[in-house]
């Protein structure tokens, strides 16, 4: 709830949020070919300057594993992680990558995948949203959309239920654009 309330009072005006996706064709259809290295940046510095905005710290083994999970569009586990923090000198003992892992999931700058046990990093961490996830099951990468469509839906129908939503990720799996066109005739 706190992640929730920063990114609320965190303010990216409309124009902003409109650039951004005109600059990063993996908002418009997750798994367009685009500059991933300008992805991770613009992901980086929307990070950088919502934990400056928030007062929240941003250790060098909190950004490190930000960054390992930005290397690519897959979700990764926990020791996967901490196998590459390790590389990097960072401790080998498991506490080192969960106490990170955890801190960006609380913050909203990490999504736990539960389907794949696995985390990967918020594509949209300078807004609230409710997570899609697309995994495709061919090559394993893993695209975040936001859900605002399904979400609205979702949480109609929960309220005329008497249900009260907390928190909501939706992950589906199937096959990206390269794996279903290497499986059709």
């Amino acid at each position: 709830m706190l992640a929730r309330q920063i990114l609320l009072r965190y303010n990216i005006t409309t124009r902003e949020l409109a650039q951004q996706q005109e600059q990063d064709p993996g908002l418009e259809h997750a798994f367009a070919a685009h500059d991933h290295d300008a992805c991770c940046a613009r992901t980086l510095d929307a990070v950088e300057r919502m934990v400056a905005y928030s007062g929240l710290r941003l250790t060098p083994v909190r950004r490190r594993t930000l960054e390992i999970l930005l290397e690519e569009h897959r979700a990764l586990g926990a020791y996967e992680v901490l196998e590459r923090l390790v590389r990097d000198g960072y401790g080998n003992q498991p506490p080192v990558a969960y106490r990170a892992l955890e801190f960006l999931v609380e913050n909203g700058l990490a999504h736990r995948i539960r389907q794949l046990n696995a985390f990967a990093a918020c594509a949209m961490p300078q807004e609230a949203h409710d997570p899609v996830f697309l995994i495709c099951s061919g090559c394993d990468l893993v695209a975040e959309l936001p859900g605002t469509a399904a979400s609205s839906g979702l949480r109609s129908s929960a309220m005329r239920a008497g249900f009260s939503i907390e928190n909501m990720n939706v992950e589906m799996t199937g096959l990206c654009p390269s794996c279903a066109g290497e499986v059709r005739p």
